[in-house]
Protein backbone atom coordinates (compact mmCIF):
# COMPACT_ATOMS: atom_id res chain seq x y z
CA UNK A 1 0.00 0.00 0.00
CA UNK A 2 2.91 2.35 0.66
CA UNK A 3 4.26 1.67 -2.82
CA UNK A 4 0.81 2.30 -4.33
CA UNK A 5 0.72 5.62 -2.50
CA UNK A 6 4.04 6.60 -4.10
CA UNK A 7 2.67 5.80 -7.57
CA UNK A 8 -0.52 7.77 -6.92
CA UNK A 9 1.56 10.74 -5.78
CA UNK A 10 3.66 10.47 -8.97
CA UNK A 11 0.45 10.61 -11.01
CA UNK A 12 -0.27 14.02 -9.48
CA UNK A 13 -2.80 13.11 -6.81
CA UNK A 14 -2.80 14.43 -3.29
CA UNK A 15 -2.35 11.28 -1.21
CA UNK A 16 -2.93 10.62 2.48
CA UNK A 17 -3.03 7.30 4.29
CA UNK A 18 -3.70 5.78 7.67
CA UNK A 19 -2.45 2.74 9.56
CA UNK A 20 -2.16 1.54 13.11
CA UNK A 21 1.61 1.17 12.96
CA UNK A 22 3.88 2.45 10.20
CA UNK A 23 7.57 1.67 10.67
CA UNK A 24 10.82 2.12 8.71
CA UNK A 25 11.86 1.88 6.00
CA UNK A 26 8.40 2.48 4.47
CA UNK A 27 7.49 5.26 6.92
CA UNK A 28 10.64 7.15 5.93
CA UNK A 29 9.95 6.70 2.22
CA UNK A 30 6.38 7.99 2.55
CA UNK A 31 7.50 11.01 4.53
CA UNK A 32 10.17 11.85 1.95
CA UNK A 33 7.54 11.54 -0.81
CA UNK A 34 5.36 14.14 0.93
CA UNK A 35 2.59 11.66 1.73
CA UNK A 36 0.69 12.50 4.90
CA UNK A 37 0.53 9.63 7.38
CA UNK A 38 -2.32 9.45 9.88
CA UNK A 39 -1.94 7.17 12.87
CA UNK A 40 -5.10 5.26 13.67
CA UNK A 41 -8.54 5.18 12.07
CA UNK A 42 -10.40 8.26 13.27
CA UNK A 43 -13.29 8.91 10.86
CA UNK A 44 -12.37 12.62 10.85
CA UNK A 45 -9.72 11.83 8.25
CA UNK A 46 -12.54 11.37 5.69
CA UNK A 47 -13.37 15.08 5.92
CA UNK A 48 -13.22 16.62 3.42
CA UNK A 49 -14.35 13.59 1.46
CA UNK A 50 -11.61 12.06 -0.68
CA UNK A 51 -12.25 11.46 -4.37
CA UNK A 52 -11.29 7.80 -3.91
CA UNK A 53 -10.48 5.50 -1.01
CA UNK A 54 -8.00 2.72 -1.86
CA UNK A 55 -8.69 0.01 0.71
CA UNK A 56 -5.84 -2.22 1.87
CA UNK A 57 -6.46 -5.89 2.50
CA UNK A 58 -5.75 -5.48 6.21
CA UNK A 59 -8.93 -3.38 6.56
CA UNK A 60 -12.01 -5.23 7.83
CA UNK A 61 -15.66 -4.55 8.52
CA UNK A 62 -15.96 -2.99 11.94
CA UNK A 63 -12.99 -0.70 11.38
CA UNK A 64 -14.27 2.88 12.03
CA UNK A 65 -12.95 4.28 8.75
CA UNK A 66 -14.32 1.36 6.74
CA UNK A 67 -17.76 1.76 8.31
CA UNK A 68 -17.76 5.52 7.70
CA UNK A 69 -16.65 5.00 4.11
CA UNK A 70 -19.56 2.66 3.46
CA UNK A 71 -22.12 4.74 5.37
CA UNK A 72 -21.19 7.90 3.46
CA UNK A 73 -21.28 6.11 0.10
CA UNK A 74 -17.72 7.11 -0.78
CA UNK A 75 -16.10 5.81 -3.95
CA UNK A 76 -13.66 3.02 -3.10
CA UNK A 77 -11.59 0.29 -4.70
CA UNK A 78 -8.95 -2.28 -3.80
CA UNK A 79 -5.24 -1.64 -4.19
CA UNK A 80 -4.75 -4.21 -6.98
CA UNK A 81 -7.78 -2.95 -8.90
CA UNK A 82 -6.56 0.65 -8.68
CA UNK A 83 -3.12 -0.46 -9.89
CA UNK A 84 -4.58 -2.29 -12.89
CA UNK A 85 -6.87 0.58 -13.94
CA UNK A 86 -4.56 3.52 -13.19
CA UNK A 87 -1.09 2.20 -14.01
CA UNK A 88 -0.89 -1.24 -15.65
CA UNK A 89 -3.33 -0.80 -18.51
CA UNK A 90 -1.39 -0.94 -21.83
CA UNK A 91 1.83 -1.93 -20.01
CA UNK A 92 3.97 -5.02 -20.58
CA UNK A 93 3.62 -6.35 -17.04
CA UNK A 94 6.35 -8.59 -15.64
CA UNK A 95 4.84 -10.11 -12.49
CA UNK A 96 6.83 -12.04 -9.88
CA UNK A 97 4.80 -14.51 -7.79
CA UNK A 98 5.71 -17.23 -5.30
CA UNK A 99 5.72 -18.01 -1.59
CA UNK A 100 9.29 -16.80 -1.14
CA UNK A 101 11.61 -14.36 -2.86
CA UNK A 102 9.06 -12.10 -4.56
CA UNK A 103 10.55 -8.85 -3.31
CA UNK A 104 14.15 -9.82 -4.02
CA UNK A 105 13.41 -11.25 -7.47
CA UNK A 106 11.27 -8.23 -8.42
CA UNK A 107 14.12 -5.96 -7.33
CA UNK A 108 16.63 -7.94 -9.39
CA UNK A 109 14.37 -7.86 -12.43
CA UNK A 110 13.74 -4.13 -12.21
CA UNK A 111 17.47 -3.51 -11.82
CA UNK A 112 18.31 -5.70 -14.83
CA UNK A 113 15.86 -3.75 -16.99
CA UNK A 114 17.24 -0.48 -15.64
CA UNK A 115 20.78 -1.60 -16.45
CA UNK A 116 19.63 -2.48 -19.97
CA UNK A 117 18.49 1.13 -20.44
CA UNK A 118 14.79 0.23 -20.39
CA UNK A 119 13.77 2.59 -17.54
CA UNK A 120 10.98 0.31 -16.26
CA UNK A 121 8.19 1.19 -13.93
CA UNK A 122 7.95 -1.03 -10.87
CA UNK A 123 6.04 -1.70 -7.67
CA UNK A 124 7.86 -3.72 -5.04
CA UNK A 125 6.92 -4.63 -1.47
CA UNK A 126 10.32 -3.61 -0.13
CA UNK A 127 12.89 -0.93 -0.97
CA UNK A 128 15.60 -2.08 -3.44
CA UNK A 129 18.99 -0.61 -2.59
CA UNK A 130 19.72 0.02 -6.28
CA UNK A 131 16.77 2.45 -6.35
CA UNK A 132 15.68 5.26 -4.07
CA UNK A 133 12.04 4.17 -3.77
CA UNK A 134 9.91 1.03 -3.76
CA UNK A 135 7.81 2.17 -6.73
CA UNK A 136 7.93 4.44 -9.78
CA UNK A 137 5.94 4.91 -12.98
CA UNK A 138 8.88 4.50 -15.37
CA UNK A 139 9.42 5.91 -18.86
CA UNK A 140 8.68 2.84 -21.01
CA UNK A 141 5.86 0.28 -21.38
CA UNK A 142 7.67 -2.22 -19.15
CA UNK A 143 6.43 -2.55 -15.58
CA UNK A 144 7.69 -4.97 -12.89
CA UNK A 145 5.26 -5.83 -10.11
CA UNK A 146 5.64 -8.00 -7.03
CA UNK A 147 2.58 -10.23 -7.38
CA UNK A 148 1.17 -11.37 -4.06
CA UNK A 149 -1.26 -14.25 -3.66
CA UNK A 150 -2.91 -12.69 -0.60
CA UNK A 151 -6.51 -11.53 -1.11
CA UNK A 152 -7.25 -8.09 -2.50
CA UNK A 153 -9.69 -6.55 0.02
CA UNK A 154 -12.51 -7.41 2.39
CA UNK A 155 -14.89 -7.08 -0.57
CA UNK A 156 -12.68 -8.91 -3.12
CA UNK A 157 -11.28 -12.25 -1.99
CA UNK A 158 -9.41 -12.95 -5.22
CA UNK A 159 -5.62 -12.98 -4.97
CA UNK A 160 -4.00 -9.65 -5.79
CA UNK A 161 -2.08 -10.99 -8.77
CA UNK A 162 -5.26 -11.97 -10.64
CA UNK A 163 -5.78 -8.25 -11.35
CA UNK A 164 -2.39 -7.56 -12.93
CA UNK A 165 -2.67 -9.10 -16.40
CA UNK A 166 0.99 -10.12 -16.76
CA UNK A 167 2.58 -10.89 -20.11
CA UNK A 168 5.65 -12.28 -18.32
CA UNK A 169 4.91 -14.29 -15.17
CA UNK A 170 7.51 -15.64 -12.75
CA UNK A 171 6.40 -18.48 -10.46
CA UNK A 172 9.32 -18.70 -8.06
CA UNK A 173 8.08 -21.45 -5.73
CA UNK A 174 4.90 -22.53 -3.98
CA UNK A 175 4.25 -23.71 -0.44
CA UNK A 176 1.39 -23.53 2.02
CA UNK A 177 1.10 -20.10 3.64
CA UNK A 178 -1.54 -17.51 4.63
CA UNK A 179 -3.47 -19.94 6.80
CA UNK A 180 -5.84 -17.12 7.76
CA UNK A 181 -7.40 -17.10 4.27
CA UNK A 182 -6.39 -20.38 2.59
CA UNK A 183 -7.56 -23.71 4.08
CA UNK A 184 -4.91 -25.76 2.27
CA UNK A 185 -2.27 -25.75 -0.48
CA UNK A 186 -4.86 -26.67 -3.11
CA UNK A 187 -6.70 -23.40 -2.47
CA UNK A 188 -3.51 -21.43 -3.15
CA UNK A 189 -2.79 -23.49 -6.25
CA UNK A 190 -6.24 -22.60 -7.55
CA UNK A 191 -5.40 -18.90 -7.31
CA UNK A 192 -2.04 -19.48 -9.00
CA UNK A 193 -3.83 -21.21 -11.86
CA UNK A 194 -6.20 -18.25 -12.14
CA UNK A 195 -3.22 -15.97 -12.88
CA UNK A 196 -1.66 -18.52 -15.26
CA UNK A 197 -4.93 -18.38 -17.21
CA UNK A 198 -4.45 -14.64 -17.77
CA UNK A 199 -1.01 -14.85 -19.43
CA UNK A 200 -1.27 -14.55 -23.24
CA UNK A 201 0.19 -17.20 -25.53
CA UNK A 202 2.76 -14.70 -26.80
CA UNK A 203 4.00 -14.15 -23.25
CA UNK A 204 6.16 -16.33 -20.98
CA UNK A 205 5.82 -18.27 -17.74
CA UNK A 206 9.09 -18.68 -15.80
CA UNK A 207 9.08 -21.64 -13.41
CA UNK A 208 11.55 -23.80 -11.45
CA UNK A 209 12.36 -27.24 -12.77
CA UNK A 210 11.77 -29.01 -9.47
CA UNK A 211 8.77 -27.51 -7.66
CA UNK A 212 6.02 -30.15 -7.51
CA UNK A 213 3.30 -27.74 -6.38
CA UNK A 214 3.94 -25.46 -9.36
CA UNK A 215 4.05 -28.44 -11.72
CA UNK A 216 0.58 -29.38 -10.50
CA UNK A 217 -0.63 -25.86 -11.25
CA UNK A 218 0.79 -25.89 -14.78
CA UNK A 219 -0.58 -29.38 -15.41
CA UNK A 220 -4.09 -27.98 -14.98
CA UNK A 221 -3.51 -26.04 -18.18
CA UNK A 222 -0.98 -23.55 -19.50
CA UNK A 223 -1.39 -21.75 -22.83
CA UNK A 224 1.94 -19.95 -22.70
CA UNK A 225 5.56 -21.02 -23.34
CA UNK A 226 7.44 -22.01 -20.17
CA UNK A 227 11.09 -21.22 -19.38
CA UNK A 228 12.47 -23.38 -16.57
CA UNK A 229 15.43 -22.79 -14.29
CA UNK A 230 17.47 -24.66 -11.67
CA UNK A 231 20.74 -24.37 -9.75
CA UNK A 232 23.42 -27.05 -9.69
CA UNK A 233 25.97 -27.97 -7.06
CA UNK A 234 29.67 -27.47 -7.94
CA UNK A 235 30.90 -29.95 -10.57
CA UNK A 236 27.42 -31.19 -11.56
CA UNK A 237 27.00 -31.26 -15.37
CA UNK A 238 24.20 -29.19 -16.93
CA UNK A 239 20.76 -30.76 -17.33
CA UNK A 240 19.86 -31.41 -20.95
CA UNK A 241 17.10 -29.29 -22.43
CA UNK A 242 16.88 -26.82 -19.53
CA UNK A 243 17.15 -23.22 -20.67
CA UNK A 244 18.41 -21.45 -17.52
CA UNK A 245 20.83 -23.05 -15.06
CA UNK A 246 23.38 -21.89 -12.51
CA UNK A 247 26.39 -23.86 -11.34
CA UNK A 248 27.57 -22.85 -7.87
CA UNK A 249 31.27 -22.01 -7.69
CA UNK A 250 31.30 -21.81 -3.89
CA UNK A 251 29.11 -23.20 -1.15
CA UNK A 252 27.36 -20.01 -0.05
CA UNK A 253 26.04 -18.95 -3.46
CA UNK A 254 27.99 -15.70 -3.73
CA UNK A 255 29.80 -16.93 -6.87
CA UNK A 256 28.17 -18.91 -9.66
CA UNK A 257 28.10 -19.48 -13.40
CA UNK A 258 24.98 -18.75 -15.42
CA UNK A 259 24.27 -21.25 -18.19
CA UNK A 260 21.89 -20.33 -20.99
CA UNK A 261 20.84 -23.19 -23.30
CA UNK A 262 23.66 -25.32 -21.92
CA UNK A 263 26.43 -22.78 -22.53
CA UNK A 264 28.19 -20.66 -19.90
CA UNK A 265 27.04 -17.07 -20.40
CA UNK A 266 29.11 -15.57 -17.58
CA UNK A 267 29.74 -15.49 -13.84
CA UNK A 268 28.07 -13.66 -10.97
CA UNK A 269 30.04 -12.54 -7.91
CA UNK A 270 27.86 -10.63 -5.49
CA UNK A 271 27.13 -9.98 -1.81
CA UNK A 272 24.00 -12.17 -1.73
CA UNK A 273 24.11 -15.65 -0.20
CA UNK A 274 22.07 -18.82 -0.38
CA UNK A 275 20.91 -21.07 -3.20
CA UNK A 276 17.49 -19.40 -2.99
CA UNK A 277 19.03 -16.13 -4.18
CA UNK A 278 20.82 -17.91 -7.02
CA UNK A 279 17.43 -19.22 -8.14
CA UNK A 280 15.95 -15.73 -7.76
CA UNK A 281 18.67 -14.44 -10.08
CA UNK A 282 17.94 -17.08 -12.72
CA UNK A 283 14.22 -16.30 -12.62
CA UNK A 284 14.91 -12.58 -13.05
CA UNK A 285 17.28 -13.20 -15.96
CA UNK A 286 14.75 -15.48 -17.67
CA UNK A 287 12.00 -12.88 -17.31
CA UNK A 288 14.26 -10.11 -18.60
CA UNK A 289 15.19 -12.24 -21.61
CA UNK A 290 11.51 -12.30 -22.57
CA UNK A 291 11.64 -8.53 -23.18
CA UNK A 292 14.90 -8.65 -25.11
CA UNK A 293 17.62 -8.46 -22.47
CA UNK A 294 20.57 -10.76 -23.19
CA UNK A 295 21.98 -13.12 -20.59
CA UNK A 296 25.25 -11.14 -20.63
CA UNK A 297 23.50 -7.88 -19.72
CA UNK A 298 21.56 -9.62 -16.93
CA UNK A 299 24.78 -11.08 -15.53
CA UNK A 300 26.46 -7.65 -15.52
CA UNK A 301 23.46 -6.19 -13.69
CA UNK A 302 23.36 -9.01 -11.13
CA UNK A 303 27.01 -8.37 -10.35
CA UNK A 304 25.97 -4.86 -9.30
CA UNK A 305 22.80 -5.87 -7.43
CA UNK A 306 22.94 -4.34 -3.95
CA UNK A 307 20.06 -6.24 -2.36
CA UNK A 308 16.88 -5.09 -0.64
CA UNK A 309 16.37 -3.36 2.67
CA UNK A 310 15.38 -5.87 5.37
CA UNK A 311 16.65 -8.84 3.34
CA UNK A 312 19.77 -9.83 5.29
CA UNK A 313 20.54 -6.14 5.53
CA UNK A 314 23.58 -5.52 7.72
CA UNK A 315 22.57 -2.84 10.22
CA UNK A 316 25.93 -2.63 11.92
CA UNK A 317 29.30 -4.28 12.57
CA UNK A 318 30.17 -3.56 16.14
CA UNK A 319 33.72 -4.79 16.76
CA UNK A 320 33.11 -8.30 15.55
CA UNK A 321 29.35 -8.49 16.19
CA UNK A 322 27.33 -8.14 12.97
CA UNK A 323 23.61 -7.42 13.20
CA UNK A 324 21.33 -8.27 10.26
CA UNK A 325 17.69 -7.44 9.61
CA UNK A 326 15.78 -10.07 7.63
CA UNK A 327 12.15 -10.38 6.54
CA UNK A 328 12.00 -14.20 6.80
CA UNK A 329 8.70 -15.31 8.37
CA UNK A 330 8.14 -18.83 7.02
CA UNK A 331 10.12 -21.96 8.01
CA UNK A 332 11.51 -22.43 4.51
CA UNK A 333 12.69 -18.81 4.31
CA UNK A 334 14.19 -18.99 7.81
CA UNK A 335 16.01 -22.20 6.94
CA UNK A 336 17.42 -21.03 3.61
CA UNK A 337 18.55 -17.68 5.03
CA UNK A 338 20.38 -19.25 7.97
CA UNK A 339 21.87 -21.96 5.74
CA UNK A 340 23.29 -19.31 3.41
CA UNK A 341 24.80 -17.38 6.32
CA UNK A 342 26.27 -20.56 7.82
CA UNK A 343 28.06 -21.39 4.58
CA UNK A 344 29.40 -17.86 4.47
CA UNK A 345 30.70 -17.57 8.05
CA UNK A 346 31.79 -21.16 8.74
CA UNK A 347 32.01 -21.93 12.46
CA UNK A 348 31.42 -18.37 13.70
CA UNK A 349 28.51 -18.07 16.10
CA UNK A 350 25.05 -17.31 14.69
CA UNK A 351 22.31 -16.00 17.00
CA UNK A 352 18.78 -15.81 15.57
CA UNK A 353 16.03 -13.63 17.07
CA UNK A 354 12.68 -14.59 15.52
CA UNK A 355 9.25 -13.00 15.81
CA UNK A 356 6.43 -15.30 14.59
CA UNK A 357 4.37 -12.36 13.40
CA UNK A 358 2.61 -13.55 10.23
CA UNK A 359 -0.99 -14.71 10.53
CA UNK A 360 0.04 -18.23 9.53
CA UNK A 361 2.70 -18.38 12.25
CA UNK A 362 0.36 -16.91 14.85
CA UNK A 363 -2.20 -19.59 14.05
CA UNK A 364 0.45 -22.21 14.79
CA UNK A 365 0.31 -23.79 11.32
CA UNK A 366 4.09 -24.29 11.04
CA UNK A 367 4.87 -25.55 14.54
CA UNK A 368 6.29 -28.88 13.39
CA UNK A 369 8.71 -27.41 10.85
CA UNK A 370 9.80 -24.35 12.81
CA UNK A 371 12.12 -26.23 15.16
CA UNK A 372 14.12 -27.76 12.32
CA UNK A 373 14.26 -24.52 10.33
CA UNK A 374 16.91 -23.05 12.64
CA UNK A 375 19.40 -25.94 12.64
CA UNK A 376 22.16 -23.75 11.14
CA UNK A 377 22.06 -21.28 14.02
CA UNK A 378 23.94 -21.79 17.28
CA UNK A 379 21.32 -20.15 19.44
CA UNK A 380 17.73 -19.06 18.83
CA UNK A 381 15.53 -16.71 20.84
CA UNK A 382 11.85 -17.01 19.92
CA UNK A 383 9.70 -14.00 20.74
CA UNK A 384 6.36 -14.97 22.26
CA UNK A 385 4.18 -11.86 22.72
CA UNK A 386 1.25 -11.84 25.12
CA UNK A 387 -1.36 -12.14 22.39
CA UNK A 388 0.02 -15.38 20.92
CA UNK A 389 -2.69 -18.06 20.98
CA UNK A 390 -0.25 -20.98 21.29
CA UNK A 391 2.96 -21.56 23.20
CA UNK A 392 6.34 -21.39 21.48
CA UNK A 393 7.87 -23.51 24.23
CA UNK A 394 7.24 -26.76 22.38
CA UNK A 395 9.16 -25.38 19.40
CA UNK A 396 12.05 -24.41 21.67
CA UNK A 397 12.01 -27.82 23.35
CA UNK A 398 12.19 -29.62 19.99
CA UNK A 399 15.02 -27.45 18.69
CA UNK A 400 18.24 -29.16 17.51
CA UNK A 401 20.21 -26.17 18.83
CA UNK A 402 20.05 -24.03 21.96
CA UNK A 403 16.68 -22.27 21.99
CA UNK A 404 14.40 -20.48 24.42
CA UNK A 405 11.43 -18.14 24.43
CA UNK A 406 11.38 -14.48 25.33
CA UNK A 407 8.29 -12.56 26.42
CA UNK A 408 9.55 -8.97 26.27
CA UNK A 409 11.76 -6.99 23.90
CA UNK A 410 13.97 -5.85 26.76
CA UNK A 411 14.41 -9.42 27.91
CA UNK A 412 15.30 -10.53 24.37
CA UNK A 413 18.00 -7.85 24.19
CA UNK A 414 19.44 -8.86 27.57
CA UNK A 415 19.50 -12.53 26.60
CA UNK A 416 21.22 -11.70 23.32
CA UNK A 417 23.92 -9.70 25.11
CA UNK A 418 24.66 -12.74 27.28
CA UNK A 419 25.03 -14.94 24.18
CA UNK A 420 27.35 -12.41 22.53
CA UNK A 421 29.75 -12.19 25.44
CA UNK A 422 33.06 -13.77 24.48
CA UNK A 423 31.71 -15.07 21.17
CA UNK A 424 33.26 -12.55 18.76
CA UNK A 425 33.15 -12.77 15.84
CA UNK A 426 29.45 -13.57 15.79
CA UNK A 427 26.34 -12.80 13.77
CA UNK A 428 22.92 -11.75 15.05
CA UNK A 429 20.01 -12.23 12.63
CA UNK A 430 16.73 -10.47 13.51
CA UNK A 431 13.86 -12.14 11.63
CA UNK A 432 10.37 -10.62 11.37
CA UNK A 433 7.98 -9.30 8.75
CA UNK A 434 7.06 -6.46 11.11
CA UNK A 435 8.72 -3.94 13.38
CA UNK A 436 9.57 -6.50 16.12
CA UNK A 437 8.88 -3.91 18.82
CA UNK A 438 11.87 -1.79 17.83
CA UNK A 439 14.33 -4.49 18.89
CA UNK A 440 16.76 -3.52 16.12
CA UNK A 441 17.58 -0.10 17.54
CA UNK A 442 17.51 -1.34 21.13
CA UNK A 443 19.99 -4.09 20.39
CA UNK A 444 22.31 -1.79 18.43
CA UNK A 445 22.18 0.68 21.31
CA UNK A 446 23.05 -2.01 23.84
CA UNK A 447 25.92 -3.26 21.72
CA UNK A 448 27.23 0.27 21.14
CA UNK A 449 27.58 0.77 24.89
CA UNK A 450 29.67 -2.38 25.05
CA UNK A 451 31.98 -1.74 22.07
CA UNK A 452 32.74 1.10 19.64
CA UNK A 453 30.05 1.22 16.95
CA UNK A 454 30.76 1.17 13.21
CA UNK A 455 27.26 1.22 11.75
CA UNK A 456 26.65 0.27 8.13
CA UNK A 457 29.81 -1.70 7.40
Amino acid sequence: MGSLAVLAKSLGHRVTGSDANVYPPMSIQLEEAGIELIQGFDVAQLKPEPDLVVVGNAMTRGNPVVEAMLDQGLRYTSGPQWLRESVLQDKWVLAVAGTHGKTTTSSMLAWILESAGMSPGYLIGGIPKNFSQSARLGDTPFFVVEADEYDSAFFDKRSKFVHYGPRTLVLNNLEYDHADIFPDLAAIQRQFHHVVRTVPNNGLVVAPADDFAIEEVLAEGCWTPIARFTSLEPGVPPMAGLQWQARLLNDEGSHFEVLFNGQVAGEVRWSQTGTHNVNNALAAAAAAHNVGVTAAISIDALNEFAGVKRRMECLGDLAGVKVYDDFAHHPTAIKSTLAGLRKQVGTEKIIALIEPRSNTMRLGMHQESLAQSIEDADCVLWYEPEDMNWSMQAVADASPVSARCGHSIGGMVEATMVEVEGAEPCHIVIMSNGGFGGIHSQLLSALSKRVPVNVGQ
